[in-house]
């Protein structure tokens, strides 16, 4: 039995219209494995965030009626590709987690949404992320599969950023004070 931890090696590149990168996809390799649909991730901590402060993440991820709890580890960058620790299951009862959660010293603290559309192209994910502060493409696989694959679908691996929808919402709030944005990175209503 492979007792390896599972990881996540990834490129999250801005972009400024995803319909042409759906239209290459769809015409070159690309098999759209969802369409379109919103996540609302609630991210979880204790009061003195601690896992924050040590780079980790806890977060539940709502997909319609399904919730999935993910495990991160600490962030680590080769240029802006981001390899870290993950581990995921899905969760039967949410508001039973929720208590576990609560008697562990974790409770909710910040809430983020994307609608994901997601494709591949062997052996890369490609998800299409629209945000409240954007669109972005991750690319998600072997490492030495994700440039060539961001280039046959018209983005340049160059582009890519680095930091979590987390981390990118506070720069962007900073840079946006006339905004007024909530710490939550979520669609008005």
């Amino acid at each position: 039995m492979d007792r390896s931890t599972p990881t996540e090696t990834e490129l999250k590149i801005p972009v400024a219209d995803l319909e042409s990168i759906r239209a290459r996809l769809d015409a070159g390799d690309g098999h759209l494995v969802h369409a379109s649909q919103r996540e609302v991730n609630t991210l979880f901590d204790s009061d003195a965030l601690g896992l924050a402060g040590a780079g980790r993440v806890l977060r539940l991820r709502r997909i319609g009626d399904r919730h999935i709890l993910t495990m991160k580890g600490p962030a680590r960058y080769d240029g802006k590709i981001k390899h870290r620790e993950e581990l995921e299951t899905e969760v039967g009862d949410v508001d039973i987690l929720a208590t576990i959660l609560g008697h562990l010293g974790a409770h909710p603290v910040l809430r983020y949404e994307k609608d994901r559309e997601t494709w591949r192209i062997d052996p890369v994910t490609i998800t299409l992320d629209h945000t409240p502060m954007g669109d972005f493409v991750e690319l998600e696989g072997p490492r030495d599969h994700l440039e060539a694959v961001a280039g046959d679908i018209g983005i340049d691996a160059s582009d890519a950023v680095v930091g979590s929808y987390v981390s990118l919402w506070q720069e962007y709030r900073t840079r946006h004070p006339e905004l007024r944005l909530s710490e939550d990175m979520v669609f008005a209503p």
